[in-house]
């Protein structure tokens, strides 16, 4: 059996300076949990969308923890699956269930909270993903039987740029316009990098919003590192009732707030010692100190 979940309530902040300190908040916990779980957590590009998954969380689904069946709620689709711990924890600051729940059972046997989401363990997941370019197609098949039965949630799913390699995705993509699907929204982590090296060495992503465009999507550019430009991109989405999903693709650093992390390929996944916990802290917080008010 998994780990027993306890819902919590919790207020949803909806200024901008807010946000940046719940957005703090999750990445410091996000170390701390790379400092003590035995195993390596993907850190890299957890840290790059942690800001995206503070946006979502705290200002953009419509979603209520307590009401986790609500068939009005919106739907959330991880697709990039190994940043599990990210959401988890957004989650957990949220109010879906305690945090202290994840750090004592992370990774372990039986764990509702898996390197990668388990709908079945753990309330509040709607898909579980960990297989890249998977997470697009459910979320378009969501997004169409909400169609079908005339409901007006939307359909929200993060990916990571390097599973937009994948065809399956630009068959979901091509899928969604078809469909007119405008209550489907996708957001990628466009960090660069994959998991041993950077992204265009491998892979020729660019012109990349010229590629969702030519599919027929609402293509929206921003610094995913900004929560400003997050929470404006969020605002302005179309009406779920429009005939064009909506790509949001943001510009992230791998690694983004720890200095000795950030553009590092050593960093897609590892565990941190005590005095690399303590540098990585020291390096987040006068990265958050920087940041304009």
């Amino acid at each position: 059996m998994g780990a027993k979940m306890t819902l919590q309530s919790s207020g949803i902040p909806h200024s901008v300076s807010e946000l940046e300190d719940l957005a703090f908040e999750l990445r410091s916990k996000l170390l701390h949990l790379c400092g003590t779980y035995e195993g390596a957590v993907h850190i890299g590009g957890d840290l790059s969308a942690a800001d995206i998954f503070t946006a979502l969380y705290h200002y953009g689904l419509d979603v209520d923890p307590t009401d986790l069946r609500n068939p009005a709620r919106d739907r959330f689709v991880l697709s990039k699956g190994h940043a599990a711990v990210c959401m988890y924890i957004a989650m957990s600051m949220r109010g879906f269930f305690s945090y202290e729940g994840i750090v004592d059972t992370y990774g372990q046997l039986d764990s509702a909270y898996g390197m990668h989401p388990c709908k079945v363990q753990l309330p509040g997941v709607e898909c579980s993903t960990g297989s890249l370019g998977h997470g697009l197609p459910l979320a378009v098949g969501m997004a169409l039987s909400g169609r079908g039965r005339g409901e007006s949630h939307r359909v929200v799913c993060l990916l990571g740029d390097g599973e937009t390699g994948e065809g399956s995705v630009w068959e979901a993509a091509m899928a969604a316009r078809s469909n007119e699907l405008g209550n489907l929204v996708a957001f990628v982590d466009r960090n660069r990098q994959l998991m041993t090296s950077f992204a265009e060495e491998r892979v020729v992503f660019e012109p990349y919003p010229d590629k969702w465009a030519a599919f027929g999507w609402n293509v929206v550019h921003i610094d995913g590192h900004d929560m400003g430009q997050l929470v404006g991109a969020i605002d302005a989405l179309p009406a779920t009732d429009s005939d064009r999903p909506t790509v949001v693709i943001c510009e992230t650093v791998k690694g983004k707030g720890v200095d000795f992390m950030e553009h590092n390929l050593a960093w897609h996944a590892g565990s941190l010692g005590a005095a690399d916990l303590e540098r990585a802290m020291a390096a987040l917080e006068a990265s958050h100190m920087k940041e304009p008010a």
